[in-house]
């Protein structure tokens, strides 16, 4: 995109260049030319009109007070009929430029200089115009590459901007580049990223819901068909177990709606290396800290590697340090280790701040809900975001404010095209 502008704002300059160029070099050319015979012809008539003032009186032709008007390296030649011509001057050579005046008694002044300095003086002035065009090319370019990059570098972020949208990173974005069509663009990209973020939530809240209502309602029933398992009627007795076998049934159906729900939602999930994600993840919000006065501390494990989808997990990663910037004070930290329940990493974030009152504590993941004056939105989506890949978003502690994500470490089955070893077995 960014060439092709530059290529077209190019050729715009380049044309107009040479549409005004050209012109203006041949204007130039005859103009110098123009000039240089105007004043040529107003010498011979000064001088014809000297020499006619002595024909008038009857008086032989002088030269001598007309020499002041020949040009240097001139010609000064006085023709009359029945008479050997008179000149005064030296010899221009055979390229000249002439102009001729008649005089009294029917005789002419020509004047003749070397055409020589006046073709010179054409090509300066040419040269001129070429320089003058080069420059005008030159400036074009300057605007071209400045025009194309302001036009280019907001392409570039809008495309990124989309990129991340389609990945999963719903995280709206105050940069605007004054430029209308792509400021449109842009608030219609943050729009698209709330409305993404309500349905994320939205869809999580109600496949918990769903499955907390199911389960407590499949639960009691499955109770109720246990204790007439034990009735003395064994036409009962049947009845309950057959039903207690449809409820088994739903309850396994239930189980892979829900397993499947979680795969639809983990289906860009990943293995995904802690020890080089979170640094480029943290990389932008070292800058903000730093401007503040503050400073953000990474410590990760090695060889720590979870599942999940990376646009997912760098917006949850970007929602924590901007929670802690916003809200909180001192230092920030970033640390990743394994979980106390195997197959597990913890990431947790915080810093030296006053931490989460305890009024506030139990609705800090509520959606629309903030003790600090922002949208309420970010904690509720980060939770959402996580959930989404299988992992767990918790507050772990209140003071100092210690947000701790859960992520699961991916299976042998989450890594296709691997050959895994079998377990051994003793034989």
């Amino acid at each position: 995109m960014r060439r092709r502008i530059l290529l077209a704002i190019l050729l715009a300059v380049a044309v107009t260049g040479a549409a005004l160029g050209s012109p203006l070099g041949v204007t130039g050319w005859l103009l110098v030319d123009n000039i240089a015979r105007e004043d040529l012809a107003s010498n011979a008539q000064r001088i014809a009109a000297t020499l006619d003032d002595q024909l008038a009186d009857n008086r032989s032709l002088d030269l001598d007070p007309v020499r002041a008007a020949v040009p240097e390296s001139g010609l000064l030649t006085v023709r009359q009929p029945n008479t050997p011509p008179m000149t005064f001057g030296t010899d221009p050579g055979a390229d000249v430029v002439v102009e001729s005046v008649p005089i009294a008694k029917g005789g002419t002044v020509e004047l003749a200089i070397p055409a020589g300095p006046l073709q010179t003086r054409q090509t300066q002035v040419a040269i001129a115009v070429i320089l003058l065009v080069v420059l005008s090319v030159g400036t074009g370019t300057v605007v071209a590459t400045v025009t194309a990059r302001r036009l280019a570098q907001p392409l570039r972020h809008v495309a990124d901007r989309a990129a991340k949208l389609g990945g999963g990173d719903f995280r709206p974005d105050g940069r605007r580049y004054q430029v209308g069509e792509l400021d449109m663009v842009a608030d219609a990209l943050d729009a698209s990223a709330s409305a993404l973020a309500q349905l994320v939530q939205r869809e999580r809240q109600l496949v918990g819901d769903v499955s907390h209502q199911l389960r407590s309602r499949l639960t009691a029933l499955q109770l109720r068909l246990e204790a007439l398992t034990t009735h003395s009627d064994t036409d009962v007795v049947e009845e309950a177990q057959a039903a207690q076998e449809q409820a088994d049934r739903l309850a396994e159906a239930l189980d892979e709606l829900l397993a499947a729900a979680r795969a639809a939602s983990e289906v860009g999930a990943e293995p995904v290396g802690l020890s080089r994600m979170l640094p480029e993840a943290a990389q932008e919000w070292r800058q903000l800290l730093k401007a503040e006065g503050r400073t953000l501390r990474l410590r990760v494990g090695e060889g720590l590697i979870v599942r999940a989808t990376p646009a997912r997990l760098r917006e949850v990663i970007g929602v924590l340090l901007d929670n802690a910037l916003r809200h909180g004070d001192g230092a920030v930290t970033v640390t990743a280790r394994k979980g106390e329940a195997e197959g597990t990493v913890v990431v947790e974030v915080h810093d030296a701040g006053a931490g989460v009152p305890d009024e506030l504590a139990p609705h800090i993941f509520e959606r629309g809900f903030s003790g600090g004056g922002s949208t309420g939105v970010g904690l509720a989506l980060a939770r959402a975001l996580a959930e989404a890949d299988g992992g767990r978003l918790e507050l772990s502690v209140k003071r100092p404010a210690t947000f701790s994500l859960f992520l699961r470490v991916p299976r042998p089955a989450d890594v296709p095209g691997v050959s895994w070893p079998a377990e051994r077995a003793p034989r």
